[in-house]
Parts: structure tokens; sequence; C-alpha cells
């Protein structure tokens, strides 16, 4: 069954799981009527609620990401980045490769942890990397692997584009 959205996703695979919002709230820590706004298409979610919702669901953050799951790879734009699934449809693997593009000057958003190790390599531009509160910058072709059980953030507080590869393991 071919889906138009993330939100669609979601709230298909909630039902699937037996979760009501308010149980897949209290598990992501997100609030009720911001899923329940994601499941509408009202709102975009960020990477980070993502990777919490997915973990709660038991999935990888790249099941939202195709339309289908034949699909190869898929987009997911919001205002200030781009993601783009590299996983070639694989939806069980033990790692989810994406690609990130962040528009200059997006230094929004907060820390945020998950299971598994996190592996970061730049392709073009300077990327700021805040673990734990202590912040990093890395430059192209520069890479950095470390424990996603730590909170981060990844943050462009240059006046260039920054795209990255994340390769995020379960």
């Amino acid at each position: 069954m071919p889906f138009d959205s993330i939100g669609e996703k979601m709230k298909s695979l909630r039902k699937e799981r037996k979760l009501t919002l308010k149980s897949l709230a209290e598990q992501t820590g997100v609030s009720i009527s911001f899923l329940s706004q994601v499941e509408r298409g009202k709102s975009s979610v960020t990477l980070e609620s993502l990777k919490k919702i997915a973990d709660t669901l038991d999935v990888s953050p790249s099941f939202f990401f195709s339309e289908d799951r034949s699909q190869e790879n898929s987009d997911y734009n919001h205002e200030q980045f781009h993601y783009q699934n590299l996983s070639s449809g694989i939806h069980d693997a033990v790692f989810s490769p994406i690609l990130v593009t962040l528009k200059p000057g997006e230094n929004k958003g907060s820390a945020f942890s998950h299971s598994g190790h996190e592996f970061l390599f730049i392709i073009e531009g300077k990327l700021t990397v805040e673990i734990e509160g202590e912040r990093m910058e890395l430059h192209e072709q520069q890479s950095f692997m470390f424990d996603a059980r730590k909170a981060h953030y990844w943050f462009n507080f240059s006046d260039q584009i920054v795209r990255f590869l994340v390769v995020s393991s379960k």
C-alpha cells in the first residue's frame, strides 16, 4: 500500500502496533498534539523526533522516507534541511545511511539521543557537532563516530551549505 507522507506511514504503523497517540507520545517524549499534526500532514518532523518515533515503533528512520518498500532512494525536505535516504530500499538493516544537506544558518534544534552509534562524514562545508554539551567543528573530508546514547545534535553556523553522510546503527 503506497503512502503519501511520513505522517500516513506513522499512523498506519502506530495502529498496526496497537498504540494510541497517547501511548506513542509517552514512549517518545513527543507531545500528542505534535504527533497528531504529523499524522495529518499539518506539521513536519525533525530527524530528532523521527528517530524517537522510529525507535518506539521498532523500525529504522529510513522506513518513513520511501513511498513504498521497493523504492531505492527517497528524499525528505524541510524548510532548513534535506534528507536523502541511501538505504536502497532495505528497511531491516542494522544501520541506516542518510545524506543530509543543511542550509546556511541551520542552527535550531535540541540535542537528543538514541541507541547505537552514529558515523558522520562531511562531504561539503563545515558542520558543528554538539555531543553532551561539547561542540566541535568538522570540515570537508573529516569524519567522526560516537556513541549515539550521548545527547547530540548538529548545526550549520556558516553561510554555506553543509552536506554530510550520517550512518546510524540500531
